[in-house]
Formats: C-alpha cells, structure tokens, sequence
C-alpha cells in the first residue's frame, strides 16, 4: 500500500508543480525533504532514542514491563492474540502507550521503536507487517490523549484564557479514534486482499537474526524475566522505594498546593517556603492542574526510578543502560533510508502546491456541511508533517485574533487528537525494515477521519 502512496505523492507532485510553474520550487523541496530527514529528524532524536531504550533494557531487566504487562494482560491478549502472553514486547506497548496518553512523545516514540523491534522477532515474514504490528500502529496514530501538551501549549502562547478547555474535546476524540482504528484494523485483516499468506516456514519467537538492527556484537535478546535470577528485594530496598514514592508524591501536592504547603514548610524551616509553581498552572481547575502536574513528573520519575530499582535488584545499572543504548544507532541506521524516501515526497507536494490546490477545491463543498474552511489546509497537512501543521495552527490561531473562539479551539482538538499517520508508519516499519505495510495506512488514515469528525462533533457540543 505504501508503495502506492508513496508513487502518488510524487507524480502529483512533478505533475501540479510542472502545470502551475513550481518545478525550481519542488526540486528544492525534494532535496530539503533528504537533508531534513536526517539533519533535523533523525541525528537530533539519536540522543533521546539512546536514553530511552537504555531506559527499557533497565526496567525489563528488573522485571517493571513484565509486572506491568501482566497487570494489563487480559486487555493485551484480546489486541493482540498473536504475541505470547509472556513476550517482553507485551510490556514494551504498554510502556509506549501509557507514554503516548501522557503526551510524552519524546519518551513514546522510542519505546514504540523497542515494541516493533521485539514485534519482528516473532514475525515468520520479515519484511511484512503482521497483524499485531498493524494493531500496534493503530493504536500510536490513534493514542488517546489525556492531555494535548502541545496543542495546548500553542493555544496558551497566542493568548487563550482557556487553552485547557480542549482536553475533554481531544480525549473523548482520540478515544473514538483509537476505537475507530482497532476496529478497522481487524476488520481489514481479515479481507482476502490483506490476509497474512503462510510463511514459508515456521515463526520462530526467540531473538531476532543476530545482527539484524546493529551488528552481531550488538545483537540483544528478548528478556524473559523468569529466566533471570534476581534477588527479593529487601527490607531496606522496600523502605526506600516508599521513601522515594513519598518525595514525588511531595512534589505532586507541592504543585497541585503551593500557598497552602508554604505555611506548613515556614513551620518545619524558618524561611522555608513552597516553590512557585509553572506559570501554565495559573488559573486551573484542580482536575486540568493534576494532569498537568502528572505529565510534568513523569520523565523524571521514569529517568530516576527506573534506574533505582533495578539496582535494588540487583541490576548492574551503568552496564544494562548503556547496552540498550547501542539500539538507538542500529535503529537509525535503518530509518534514515525509509525516512528520506517519505520526505522527499512530502517535500515535493507541499513545494508543488497540492494541498493548497486540494483546499481550493474542497472548501465549497466542507463550507456547505458547516466544517470551518480555515481548517482544511491544517487537515490536510497533519497527516503528512508535524512541524508544518503546527506552523499552519499558529498562522491560524494568529489571523483569527481569536484564541479562545471556536475554530481555535477546533482546531487545537484536531491537533490534539489526529497524528502525522505517514511520518509515523515511515519511522515505525522503516526501523525493522518492514516494506509491505499492508492495511495500516488505511487504518491510520480511518482512524484520522475518525478523530477529525468526532472533533468537529464534540467541539459544536461543548463550545457552541
């Protein structure tokens, strides 16, 4: 299916380009879309991906996705009824989607990097995606947001006196995306056009082909927690995990109650006071100011506690932590190829002006069903490039004058609640080199419509 897609983007492209006289404009694109996929996409995320597959291998290795997965198994078995019960890439999705529905992208898209690698183990295909793999991906282009950070962010800077208001907007729209997505997955897997063919022979579920993301010397297996002895934690150990639970849950009330803890602190300390606290916290509800505060604790809970508790088991944190880092390179490796490949052709069709042609002539018919036309070129676009979106979102919100209006607000759900479906599926299957995608992008794209209509659907509910 990609492939196709992919051949449409660029045709359309040299053809509406060559017809309406952009051909310097999208050659330039072209090689602005290559340079970018690796200059400004991949080098810069190498360090995060390092950091957070180091942090993994740590949290796997002291059985925390393994208690985690299993806690969660019943939901998981249903989603996925190929992956083992046991397979640490059970506890690998749970951890990217947890981190997804806390608007942690930094932290969600390499977990999702580990859970496809640990995917491909099982596949008996390589090269084509399996039905948890699409699953899987569903479930990131469609992840239910329970706090839109960024679209949130983008509304507060243009001025909104209300920029929180879109978070049960974009929650319960991602929650019909993701419905919508899982759905559609498994109905499309079953079509004859999309059925998984027999392998060739037999799936075999252990380690991937050595080497096959980083080298023979780089090579790690799957942990199997049950095959690894690790000591009780002891009494002291137990101790000092409540201890360490009681500061960040400390920190939570100091956010959430910053004047009423100053009193109290006075009292312990002279001159002891709570610290302010972020400006974003200003005028919110108690709900919207403890999901913020979640959001603003869980990196450097995951970064520190991770780390404290596998040493508590006796983990040789330092040795673990930089093995899983070494997957952040073969990770690269194989990305910038499938990521240069879609870049370019996004480059070619926004240089070539194909969305604005597509917003020219689909506006009469969107303004005749009371969607917003402003919104179209933002639609259009959020499947393809992130940071163009984002750059259409401020240009709108700004001509507006209006922040806090409906079609901002609109607009900061749609935001919120839809994924750049392309990018997503190129970064994913381009990790684990995986070239027939099957129905996932129809399942993305589904699930995009999906959030888009529930958006406009829940926003006239609420804000009109």
């Amino acid at each position: 299916m990609l492939n196709y897609v992919w051949l449409a983007f660029l045709v359309v492209a040299v053809l509406v380009g060559g017809f309406t006289g952009k051909l310097p404009e999208l050659t330039s694109g072209a090689f602005e879309g290559a340079v970018k996929a690796v200059m400004n996409v991949v080098l810069p995320l190498l360090g995060l991906w390092a950091i957070w597959l180091g942090m993994m291998r740590l949290a796997e290795r002291a059985g925390l996705v393994q208690a985690l997965a299993a806690v969660l198994r019943p939901l998981m078995r249903r989603l996925f009824p190929d992956v083992p019960r046991d397979h640490p890439a059970v506890g690998a999705m749970v951890m990217n989607m947890a981190a997804n529905m806390l608007g942690l992208g930094n932290a969600a898209t390499p977990l999702g990097l580990r859970a496809m690698r640990l995917l491909e183990s099982l596949n008996p295909n390589p090269g084509v995606a399996t039905n948890a793999m699409c699953t899987f991906l569903a479930l990131n282009t469609a992840s239910i947001q329970i706090l839109p950070l960024t679209a949130i962010g983008i509304l507060a800077t243009t001025g909104a006196r209300s920029a929180t208001s879109i978070v049960i907007t974009a929650f319960l729209a991602t929650l019909c995306a993701a419905t919508a997505g899982v759905l559609a997955a498994k109905f499309l897997e079953k079509l004859p056009r999309f059925r998984l063919e027999s392998p060739s022979k037999p799936a075999t579920p252990a380690t991937p082909e050595p080497g096959a993301l980083n080298g023979p010397a780089e090579a790690h297996e799957p942990v199997d927690l049950e095959k690894i002895a690790l000591p009780p934690l002891t009494r002291i150990g137990w101790t000092g995990i409540a201890l360490y639970l009681s500061a960040f849950a400390a920190m939570f009330l100091l956010l959430l109650f910053p004047a009423h803890l100053s009193g109290l602190l006075g009292q312990l300390h002279a001159g002891w006071s709570a610290p302010p606290p972020p400006p974003d916290f200003e005028g919110k509800s108690l709900g919207v100011r403890s999901l913020m505060a979640i959001s603003l604790l869980a990196i450097p809970f995951m970064l520190s506690f991770f780390p404290l508790y596998a040493t508590l088991r006796g983990v040789p944190v330092y040795e673990q932590f930089v093995e899983g880092a070494k997957e952040a390179w073969g990770t690269a490796q194989r990305t910038i190829p499938y990521l240069v490949a879609m870049l370019v052709a996004i480059g070619m069709l926004q240089k070539a002006g194909v969305i604005d042609l597509l917003t020219h002539w689909i506006s009469p018919l969107l303004g005749a069903v009371g969607f917003p036309a402003d919104l179209l070129p933002m639609v259009l676009m959020r499947p393809l490039s992130g940071s163009a979106t984002n750059g259409l979102f401020v240009e709108l919100v700004q001509r507006l004058h209006d922040p806090d209006g409906f079609v901002s607000r609109l607009a900061g759900t749609i935001y919120g609640s839809t994924e750049t479906t392309f990018y997503v599926l190129t970064v994913y299957f381009g990790s684990v080199s995986i070239r027939r995608t099957r129905h996932a992008v129809i399942t993305g794209l589904t699930a995009d419509a999906v959030a888009v209509i529930a958006s406009v659907l829940f926003c006239r509910l609420l804000f009109r």
